[in-house]
C-alpha cells in the first residue's frame, strides 16, 4: 500500500499512509484508538474504498469495489464483534452464501457441506461438531468457527482486530498455535491489539500509527516496548503502573459465605484505600459477584455489609444511596448512553441532587459535567458531545465522572481497560490510584494479568464461582495466580 488516504466529513481518517505484508508474517498494527488502524484494514478488506493511494496484492494492483471482491482475492477480516447467525450450525456459518450444490438439482449438498467443514475443523485441530447450533458455542469457539470460515475461502490474508479480548488463557494459547499454523502454510496475518505482551509473542513485525500517520515499522521480537509506547502515543510515559500503597482505612464492603448465580460461598473485603481484585478465567464467576453485590441479579444466601450496615434485598438504586458504585464489563450497552450527550450521562447517577422544584437545575448539572470533564481529562472539545463518538478511554471516563458525581466511595470495576490503547490505559490506572489515595475502596476484575500483578493490594482468586485464595501483595505473581485459577481439587479461602 503506498500513499492511502481517506477522509470522512470532517475527520482526516488516514494521511498518506505506506504499509506493507509479506508471505506468511503476523505483522501487527498498533496504535491508540483512532490512530487509523481499523480504516486502514477495512480498505484492505474492501469495506471502505480509499480516496487517494494505490494497493497491490499479490504482485498486482487491485482496487476492491466491496467486501465480496477482496475475499475472491483471497483477504478475510475477523472483526472484534463476531459475524455469526446463532441460530445456524457450525457447518452453515462456515458456508454461509457459499453453500456447496448438488449438481443439476440446484440443491445445497448438505453431506459435502458437513465433510468440508469436518476436514476445516480438523485442520485447525478443532474437536467440534459441525452439526452444533453457533448459540451454544462459547466466545472462543465461536471465534474458531470464524476462522475456518475464512481458511474456506482459499485465503492469502487474515485479518483479525483485537481477537483475544474475550479469551482465557488457555484459550489464547490455542489461538495462537493456530495462528502458527497458518503462517507456516504462508497465509499471512495483519493483527491488531493493545495487548502489548501479545505483540512480542505472536508478532513479526509491529507497524505504529498516530493520528491517521505512518509513525515507524519495528521488529516485535527485538522492539523496546517504552519505545513503542512512546510512539504510538507521541509522549513519554513514563511509569505505565504508578500505585502509591496507602494505608487502608475503615471496611467498605465484607460479604460472608455470599451466593448466587454461578458463584457460592464467596467472603472477600475491601477497605478505604485499596484496590482489590478478583482473578480467574472467564467464567469463573467474577463478573456474576458484581452484579450481585449491586443488586443486578438475586442473592441466593450469605450476607454482605457496606460501610458497616448489613444490605438487605440489594437494588442498583439502594446501593447508590449507600455509596457504592458498579463499572460495568459491557461499558457501551450498560453503562452509557451512547445517543446522548457527555453532559446528560455524567448527571444521569445524580439527577436527584439537580431536582428543585420538580425541575432540574440546568446551570448546576453544566458545571457538574464540565467538573468532571475537566478533572477526568475528557478529551472532548465540549459536553454536548455524543458519547458514542468517543474513544473507548474517554467513554470509560465518562462512566466513572457519572459515579464520581453522586458521591459513591466504593467502586466496582469491571474490566476497566477492555478495548482500551495503551495511553489511555496510563489515564485509566492512574484514575484508579488517585480514587484509592482519596480513601475510595475499589474491587477490580480484569482479565490482564498485568493490571492485576501491578495495581492491587490484595487478590482473590476464583476458579468455578469459588474464593480458592486470598494472595497479598507480596504473594501476588502470574503463576500464583494462574496456580489456583487452574487447579483442580478442593478449595481453600485463606
Amino acid at each position: 500500500m503506498k500513499g492511502i488516504t481517506k477522509r470522512f466529513p470532517g475527520t482526516l481518517a488516514l494521511d498518506s499512509v505506506d504499509f506493507e505484508v509479506r508471505e506468511g508474517e503476523v505483522h501487527v498494527l498498533l496504535g491508540e484508538n483512532g490512530a487509523g488502524k481499523s480504516t486502514l484494514v477495512k480498505i484492505i478488506a474492501g469495506v471502505y474504498n480509499r480516496d487517494e493511494g494505490e494497493m497491490y496484492f499479490d504482485g498486482k494492483k487491485v482496487d476492491f469495489r466491496n467486501v465480496r471482491e477482496a475475499q475472491d482475492a483471497g483477504i478475510n477480516i475477523i472483526h472484534q464483534e463476531l459475524n455469526l447467525l446463532p441460530e445456524r450450525t457450525i457447518a452453515q456459518n462456515i458456508f454461509v452464501g457459499r453453500e456447496p450444490m448438488q449438481k443439476g438439482l440446484g440443491r445445497i449438498d448438505y453431506k459435502k457441506m458437513l465433510r468440508d467443514s469436518e476436514e476445516l475443523l480438523k485442520r485447525l485441530g478443532l474437536d467440534m461438531n459441525p452439526n452444533t447450533l453457533v448459540k451454544n458455542l462459547s466466545i472462543a469457539q465461536q471465534q474458531m468457527v470464524e476462522v475456518a470460515k475464512a481458511l474456506s475461502n482459499d485465503i492469502k490474508l487474515l485479518i483479525m482486530d483485537e481477537p483475544t479480548s474475550s479469551l482465557t488463557k488457555r484459550e489464547i494459547d490455542k489461538l495462537f498455535g493456530i495462528i502458527e499454523n497458518l503462517k507456516k502454510s504462508g497465509i499471512s496475518i495483519i493483527y491488531i491489539s493493545h495487548r502489548m505482551d501479545e505483540i512480542k509473542r505472536i508478532g513479526d513485525r509491529v507497524t505504529i500509527l498516530r493520528d491517521g500517520q505512518y509513525i515507524d515499522t519495528l521488529d516485535a521480537k527485538t522492539m523496546d516496548m517504552d519505545e513503542a509506547i512512546a510512539k504510538m502515543v507521541g509522549r513519554k510515559i513514563t511509569k505505565l503502573y504508578n500505585r502509591r500503597y496507602n494505608k487502608p482505612g475503615r471496611e467498605v464492603l465484607r460479604t460472608e459465605k455470599l451466593t448466587g448465580l454461578r458463584f457460592r460461598n464467596v467472603s472477600i473485603n475491601v477497605r478505604e484505600g485499596e484496590i482489590v481484585s478478583l482473578a480467574g478465567l472467564v467464567g469463573a464467576g467474577r463478573t456474576e459477584v458484581a452484579k450481585a453485590l449491586f443488586g443486578y441479579d438475586p442473592i441466593e444466601g450469605g450476607e454482605y455489609y457496606l460501610f458497616g450496615k448489613k444490605v438487605k434485598n440489594p437494588s442498583p438504586k439502594k446501593c447508590v444511596r449507600m455509596g457504592m458504585a458498579l463499572l460495568p464489563e459491557d461499558r457501551k450497552n450498560e453503562g452509557l448512553f451512547l445517543k446522548m450527550p457527555i453532559r446528560d450521562n455524567i448527571i444521569a447517577a445524580s439527577l436527584n441532587k439537580l431536582f428543585k422544584n420538580g425541575i432540574v437545575q440546568n446551570n448546576t448539572a453544566t458545571d457538574t459535567a464540565e467538573k468532571y470533564k475537566k478533572e477526568l481529562k475528557i478529551a472532548t472539545p465540549n459536553i454536548y458531545k455524543l458519547v458514542g463518538e468517543l474513544s473507548g478511554g474517554n467513554q470509560q471516563k465518562v462512566v466513572v465522572g457519572k459515579w464520581l458525581s453522586t458521591d459513591c466511595k466504593f467502586f466496582i470495576f469491571d474490566e476497566p481497560t477492555r478495548g482500551i490503547d495503551v495511553g489511555a490505559k496510563a489515564e485509566i490506572y492512574q484514575l484508579l490510584d488517585d480514587l484509592a489515595a482519596n480513601g475510595a475502596g475499589i474491587l477490580m476484575i480484569s482479565s490482564e494479568m498485568n493490571e492485576v500483578i501491578n495495581l492491587s493490594d490484595r487478590v482473590y482468586v476464583m476458579r468455578e464461582g469459588e474464593v480458592v485464595k486470598e494472595l497479598d501483595r507480596s504473594e501476588v505473581s502470574q503463576e500464583a495466580i494462574l496456580a489456583y485459577a487452574l487447579a483442580e481439587g478442593g478449595s481453600s479461602n485463606g
